[in-house]
Order: structure tokens, then C-alpha cells, then sequence
């Protein structure tokens, strides 16, 4: 069974205003989860953060600026993952986002 990822409002409007080449990567990543659950260890700098349960985060774009992707698990049983920001790593606060 497939995981269904959705998006904050915010998160919506952050992925569109990113790079086309970012939001390529983005969508990669969306299918990635989708298919094979939360925890993808093969993209650059993916880590659970730190203190916050189910809570995600890798690097869509190493160099000035750095894009990032944080992601939640909401729900488990019924597999269900929203992506809670997309941006820059300098504007992004890991532990308001989670």
C-alpha cells in the first residue's frame, strides 16, 4: 500500500516559488515516499530531527542557498506524510516547522 503525501497551504506556495530544477528534485522526492514510506536515508543530508517525533528533513540542493524539504508522519496506520516546508535551509526553523 502506497503512503499519501499532502501538503501544508504553506508548503503548497513555497514549493511553487521555488526553482524549476528544485521542485523537479521535490517531486522525486514526493515519489520517493510515496512508494516506499517516510525514511529516505539516500538523499543528501536526510536526518529525523531531533526531539520532534515522525519529523524529517533532507537537502533538495547543496551550495548557496541550500534548498531543504521538512516532512512530518501524521498518521501511520492510515500512511499518510505532509510536507511542512520547502525553501532555503538559512529560513528554515526545524524545531517551529515540526
Amino acid at each position: 500500500m502506497f503512503w499519501s503525501v499532502e501538503f501544508k497551504k504553506k508548503a503548497k506556495k513555497q514549493a511553487r516559488d521555488i526553482p524549476v530544477e528544485i521542485q523537479e528534485r521535490l517531486f522525486a522526492l514526493v515519489l520517493e515516499i510515496r512508494s516506499l514510506g517516510p525514511a529516505r536515508s539516500a538523499w543528501p543530508n536526510y536526518g529525523k530531527i531531533k526531539g520532534k517525533k515522525d519529523c524529517y528533513h533532507c537537502h533538495l540542493k547543496k551550495g548557496k542557498p541550500t534548498y531543504v524539504a521538512i516532512w512530518k508522519v501524521m498518521d501511520r496506520v492510515n500512511k499518510l506524510v505532509e510536507v511542512r516546508y520547502v525553501g532555503t535551509h538559512e529560513n528554515a526553523d526545524y524545531g517551529r516547522i515540526c
